[in-house]
């Protein structure tokens, strides 16, 4: 791999871990957790790698719209927080 390529996914990778940082804070807001518990919560319940696996795509939508969706992918692996 050249050396430009590796930096480049090195930004695409920070981009990435920037955005899902975002994304569980807003997830803590709307639940009412610190970050750090929104974390587990979600990790848990496959959520983050929900995030990760689909963020080409949750990355176009606002924040509530993704929120939304964790809440929606935790429910279905047993999370109550709505």
């Amino acid at each position: 791999m050249s050396a430009e390529a590796k930096v480049s996914l090195d930004r695409r990778e920070y981009s990435r871990a920037r955005y899902a940082v975002a994304a569980i804070g807003e997830f803590a807001r709307h639940a009412g957790l610190p970050p750090r518990q929104a974390h587990r919560y979600l990790a848990s319940h496959g959520a983050i790698e929900f995030l990760t696996e689909h963020y080409d795509a949750e990355h176009l939508l606002s924040f509530d719209e993704v929120v939304e969706d964790l809440v929606l992918v935790a429910a279905q692996a047993g999370g109550d927080i709505q």
